[in-house]
């Protein structure tokens, strides 16, 4: 007779399905949506977000929400305008290189949050955060979070759960970003530019490194940048080296 499973043991077979699920999910999603709703599950989270911001424009560039509810105009013009009292969020915005777990009571008590403007024109009736931070391209966020009304703080075991959630969620949304992205077509002297800006050099020391001209290179980036569609090298880079964009490498 096989004996019962532990709480633990199921516990690990539930993170283990979470993840089976999601890389089994070809939806298109990005990550895989089923991904959101399992992470919520494992924390018994009221309701789960991912998001994708760039912060210098402020511009949403990937939401999902396991609550149907969005956010109205209003509450999103409170968090830009509150948002440096939000502590939490200024971790998640700093560049990262590997994927970060924290919560909200890291960085202040219920009672400190509930006194500010930030709780009351967008986090109410929120009171503990968690988060599990993915490495992006700088200015930019890349976030899943997970809210509870209750005020009690994430317990130890569930913060330990995404941490050891957190790089296999990273690889899964790697991978679903890669099927979503369209083969990228460059020459292989367009591709050598690249590479150098992915390594941080600047035009001279490109030019120096292929022993071209810096007005050819110039040329090499501008080809590259109608190819793929953007203006500026750092979304060139992360179009077409996206490991290099998240990490920071350019």
């Amino acid at each position: 007779m096989t004996p019962p499973h532990t709480t633990a043991e199921a516990h690990l077979r539930h993170m283990a399905d979470v993840l089976d699920e999601a890389r089994q999910d070809l939806s298109g999603g990005v990550p895989p949506k089923s991904l959101l709703f399992g992470l919520q599950q494992l924390v018994d989270a009221d309701c789960a977000s991912f998001s994708e911001t760039d912060i210098p424009t402020r511009r949403s560039l990937n939401q999902q929400d396991t609550d149907p509810d969005d956010p109205g105009a209003e509450s999103v013009d409170g968090y830009w305008r509150w948002r440096h009292q939000h502590l939490l969020c200024l971790q998640v915005s700093r560049p990262h290189s590997s994927p970060e777990t924290t919560q909200l009571t890291d960085f202040m008590s219920v009672r400190r949050l509930t006194n500010l403007a930030i709780y009351t024109e967008f986090i109410a009736p929120i009171k503990s955060i968690a988060t599990i931070t993915l490495p992006t391209a700088p200015n930019r966020t890349r976030v899943f979070q997970f809210f509870r009304e209750d005020p009690k703080p994430f317990t130890d075991h569930e913060m330990t759960t995404l941490h050891l959630m957190a790089p296999h969620v990273y690889a899964i949304y790697r991978e679903a970003a890669d099927r979503r992205r369209p083969p990228v077509r460059l020459t292989h002297r367009e591709l050598d530019v690249l590479r150098c800006v992915a390594l941080g050099l600047n035009t001279p020391q490109i030019a120096e490194q292929l022993s071209v001209s810096p007005s050819t290179v110039r040329k090499h980036l501008e080809n590259a940048f109608g190819r793929l569609g953007v203006s500026s090298r750092t979304a060139a880079v992360a179009r077409v080296f996206p490991e290099a964009a998240a990490s920071g490498g350019y």
